[in-house]
């Protein structure tokens, strides 16, 4: 019994002085409750929308008011003509534009009912779903006030809802984009960290040192076959996209592919960095989905939008690559959104790139430095 108590405390002890193990027993967990339990909602709250208020009279300004007095929506834009709702929308800040007609108030008070007309950002149907939900519900709570004053039996204030960018809904308009900002990290970030973390575990980085090639040479020629792989999946991806479920790209081909490629290269960098701190590959698996693929998944706005979770959370993303990509893709092919809607987030991934790319390289020529000495 004693020696089984020894052995016992002996795999406690191990299993405690090993990093990786601890990560995978608490750290996984503990991250995946924070992130479920706050971050992850489906629920709709602060959502931003703008008003196009041709009326300006009593009625209207006093639903603008009830607008943004609920919790769920801000209202961050007062647009002036119809011209500025595209360029709003492809912008990406609002889910939503409300407008309300010229008549406004004279046709209640003449007629006993109008219509408003709700606008929404259909690139995230489930969102688009909510926003067009909660909005016509408070058009038709302030409907009921009026019921009795001005008319009875129908709703005074009618909404009339239009989805903009995907009428009919479709969950693939959201999902495709999404699932190139993965693959194209699960290939690019993943692949390249494994590959060069497996020559280090079998030894096989060691003939490197003994060639004529310099570090960076190396490191272009790991990296190579994987940045063209990633590419060759984008344009599979685009091509089932197009012949499989009808979605077009309706922005350029050529700048959504450079910024794919952009941020190919951001994962490639990663990669390489990834595999200058660790020795393992499990561990750079590890590393690279606790990361990359489980925050980049949640945390991204790919599935859950960044608006409804906390303020922290959304702070937390910014230092995400995946969320700037999405934020780029999805513009350019739902949209139709140019490089004027999307340059700031663009610069971003670019920051980004650079700085993973200098510190990549330079962590690279030093570790095989320390082999070579």
């Amino acid at each position: 019994m004693k020696r089984f108590m020894a052995f016992v405390r002996k795999e406690f002890l191990h299993i405690f002085r090993d990093v990786r193990t601890l990560i995978i027993l608490f750290g996984i967990p503990a991250a995946q409750i924070l992130i479920f339990g706050y971050a992850v909602r489906t629920d709709l709250k602060n959502a931003s929308i703008a008003v196009l208020d041709n009326a300006r009279d009593n009625v209207s300004t006093e639903l603008t008011r009830k607008l943004e007095a609920s919790e769920f929506f801000a209202v961050t834009s007062l647009l002036e003509s119809y011209d500025e709702i595209d360029a709003t929308f492809k912008e990406g800040k609002i889910k939503a534009v409300v407008i309300f007609p010229e008549d406004l108030g004279a046709r209640l008070t003449r007629e006993g009912n109008a219509a408003v007309s709700i606008i929404a950002d259909a690139t995230e149907p489930n969102t688009a779903s909510l926003v067009t939900g909660y909005t016509s519900g408070i058009l038709n709570d302030y409907s009921a006030t009026l019921t009795g004053h001005i008319t009875s039996g129908l709703p005074v204030i009618a909404p009339e809802v239009r989805m903009y960018f995907n009428p009919n809904l479709q969950s693939h308009f959201m999902f495709v984009p999404g699932i190139i900002t993965l693959i194209l990290i699960m290939v690019s970030a993943l692949m390249t960290s494994v590959a060069i973390v497996r020559e280090k575990e079998f030894g096989t980085l060691e003939v490197l040192l003994v060639s004529p090639l310099k570090p960076w040479q190396i490191i272009v020629g790991k990296v190579a076959p994987y940045f063209f792989l990633s590419l060759f999946n984008v344009i599979i991806i685009l091509l089932m996209a197009w012949f499989v479920f009808r979605l077009p790209v309706r922005g350029s081909i050529a700048l959504l592919i450079a910024e794919c490629m952009l941020y190919i290269l951001m994962g490639l960098s990663f990669g390489i960095l990834i595999s200058t701190i660790v020795d393992k590959m499990e561990n750079a698996i590890i590393i690279t989905f606790m990361v990359l693929l489980l925050p980049g998944l949640l945390l991204s706005g790919f599935i859950f939008p960044i608006e409804n979770m906390p303020k922290i959370y959304d702070y937390i993303s910014m230092i995400l690559p995946p969320r700037w990509f999405i934020e780029i893709i999805r513009p350019i092919m739902i949209k139709g959104a140019g490089i004027a809607y999307v340059w700031k987030e663009t610069l971003i991934l670019a920051g980004m790139t650079l700085f993973l790319m200098v510190l990549s390289a330079r962590k690279f020529k030093v570790r095989l430095e320390e082999k070579a000495g």
